[in-house]
This record gives structure tokens, C-alpha cells and sequence, in this order.
């Protein structure tokens, strides 16, 4: 922590030096623990740029890869306290920060991409992202990361596939009761780490989407991605309560609608990206893809759903407007 702590110090040094040589521009610093070439990464800068256009450059968001400011939940607590203005993290990770966020994690709470997208894009989308202003952050956008499924040393056809089998999950109590009631063991383990626990059999299997097996290498040490498609939780951008409140109404508006903007830029460029991913860890890395009965594992966690829901009524609420949509 020590040196995180020194790492912050430099950045923020960096951007007090850029400030007064960009005449008073605001350096908002965006950290997030995928690597450059990340969609999530290029879907960030490009709202950085629209941002600065939107505000005649009073504003630049400088956008941090690979975890250089904290991993997903140091910089959430960053965040929190005013010492990072910015990160991404994803809907899991946040449920522990904001509750609400839990509804959208539910495996199978989504009909289909497209009850997804009209989820996020619309009123219950930013009810979500509004919901921890008096937390110490704001979401400001999603950027949607497809359907996440099994990969590991074994093809998964069924739940029972998964009996007594560890694995690796997100710090979040909807990641960790979805697998167990499908049999497995819950391990989690941070995303840094999951290469190395993969390669030497800490855990025998994850659960991602496509991308992970290119972008973060998982495809040299995974044989087989299996297409259950159990949760599509996309990662969220947010923004510390104390940058988002010296901001004029005006300059909210404008990160407002750059933010909007990078999610449908993003959305666009997704599904492609998430194919490609597919094939080139099939031809390339000898991954085995194989398609799954989906059955089996809806009727396994049926009851998480109802778990959550009497968690609270807006918990409660929020699932039935979320499944009302799917109509």
C-alpha cells in the first residue's frame, strides 16, 4: 500500500504539472487493470476525447491500464476517498460498494443482448449508476463485456460438470453463490493473479467472456471455453463524488453525454471484438469451444433470484423492472 500510495503521489504530481502547462486545465485521472489494447480502454479514451471537445478542453481524463494506480478495488476506495478521480471497475466488484448493482449480476436475469442494452440504456440503467452518489462515487456509464462462461482444463456441458471443481471467481457474493449452487468451489482470486493460478492448478476453471482468453493470455492455459453464458455484466465507469461536485452543471452534462456516447461507441464494436477473440484462441490456441444445453444451469440458480430480491424492497423492485423489460 506504501507504494500504490507513492505511485498516486507521482501521478498526482504529474497532473498538477500538466495543469498549470495546459492553463488550468483538470487532469481527471481513469484507472483500470486491463491493458491498452483492451476494448474497454479504447471505449474510455474515446470518451476522454469527447469529454475535452464537449468542455473546449477545460477538461482531459487521462485513462491508467494494467492496475498502475491499484487493482479494481484499491482504486475503488481511492475513489471513495477523494484521493483518484476515476475508474472502471465492473457491476460485481461494485455490488460490494452499492447494492443495487447486484440485480444486474443475477445469471440469467437477461432474456437476451438486447433486454441487456435496453436495461443499461435506459432508466433503470442510470437509477444503478445514481444510486452510491451518498457512497462517495457516481456511475457515470456501462460498458458492456458480453456474456461471461466457463473456461478451464475441462469442457462444462452441465452443472454436475462442475461438482467439487475450484473455481476462480470475482470478489462478489452473487459470483460466489452462483457457483455453488452449481456445484463448484468458489475461489476468488484477484485478476492479476489468475494466469499463474490457472497454469499451476489452483483453480481448474474461470468464468469470463471471450476476451480473456486473448487480451489477458488465458487461452495458453485454458483447454476448453464452454458457451453457457450464465451473467452479462459489464464493467462501469465512475467518478469520485468529490471531482463530480466542483464540476459546473454544465461540464456534469457534458461527462454525461461523452460517457453515453463511449457505451453505444463501445457497443458497437463488442460483438466483433468478442468473436474474434473466439476464433483466434481456437485456431491459434488450441482452445476447444463448445455450445451448452443452458437448462440445466437457469433451473440450478433459479433461486438466487429470489434470494436477492428479499434482500430489499428497492433490490425487489429493481429485479421486477428488470424482468418487465424482457416483455
Amino acid at each position: 500500500m506504501a507504494q500504490l500510495t507513492r505511485t498516486i503521489a507521482l501521478a498526482t504530481t504529474a497532473s498538477l504539472a500538466f495543469g498549470a502547462a495546459a492553463q488550468a486545465q483538470t487532469l481527471l485521472r481513469l484507472n483500470h487493470n486491463n491493458p491498452a489494447d483492451h476494448p474497454t480502454h479504447i471505449s474510455m479514451e474515446f470518451m476522454g476525447e469527447r469529454f475535452a471537445e464537449l468542455t473546449d478542453n477545460a477538461y482531459r481524463i487521462q485513462v491508467f491500464p494494467n492496475a498502475q494506480l491499484g487493482t479494481q478495488r484499491e482504486s475503488m476506495e481511492l475513489v471513495q476517498n477523494c484521493a483518484l478521480e476515476m475508474a472502471r471497475s465492473n457491476a460485481a466488484e461494485l455490488e460490494a460498494f452499492e447494492p443495487l448493482y447486484s440485480a444486474i449480476n443475477l445469471p440469467f436475469i437477461f432474456a437476451s443482448e438486447d433486454h441487456f442494452f435496453e436495461v443499461i440504456d435506459g432508466e433503470v440503467g442510470q437509477t444503478i449508476l445514481n444510486a452510491s452518489a451518498d457512497k462517495g462515487f457516481l456511475g457515470v456509464s456501462f460498458l458492456t463485456e458480453g456474456a461471461r462462461s466457463f473456461y478451464g482444463d475441462r469442457p462444462i456441458n452441465s452443472p454436475a460438470d462442475l461438482a467439487g471443481v475450484n473455481v476462480r471467481v470475482q470478489p462478489s457474493p452473487s459470483a460466489i453463490r452462483m457457483v455453488e449452487l452449481l456445484g463448484g468451489n468458489p475461489t476468488p482470486i484477484d485478476w492479476g493473479e489468475l494466469y499463474s493460478a490457472l497454469q499451476q492448478g489452483v483453480v481448474n476453471m474461470a468464468e469470463n467472456n471471450p476476451t480473456a482468453l486473448t487480451t489477458a493470455r488465458h487461452g495458453e492455459v485454458a483447454d476448453y471455453f464452454s458457451l453457457n453464458e450464465h451473467t452479462i455484466i459489464p464493467s462501469v465507469v465512475v467518478i469520485s463524488s468529490c471531482a463530480w461536485n466542483d464540476m459546473s452543471e454544465e461540464h456534469q452534462q457534458a461527462l454525461r453525454t461523452a460517457a453515453l456516447e463511449s457505451q453505444a461507441f463501445h457497443r458497437e464494436s463488442w460483438d466483433a471484438i468478442a468473436q474474434a477473440s473466439l476464433d483466434t484462441a481456437q485456431a491459434e490456441m488450441g482452445v476447444t469451444i463448445n455450445t451448452v444445453e443452458k437448462g440445466p444451469f437457469i433451473e440450478a440458480v433459479l433461486p438466487m433470484h429470489e434470494e436477492v430480491a428479499a434482500q430489499s424492497p428497492e433490490l425487489a423492485a429493481l429485479i421486477d423492472s428488470i424482468k418487465a423489460l424482457a416483455d
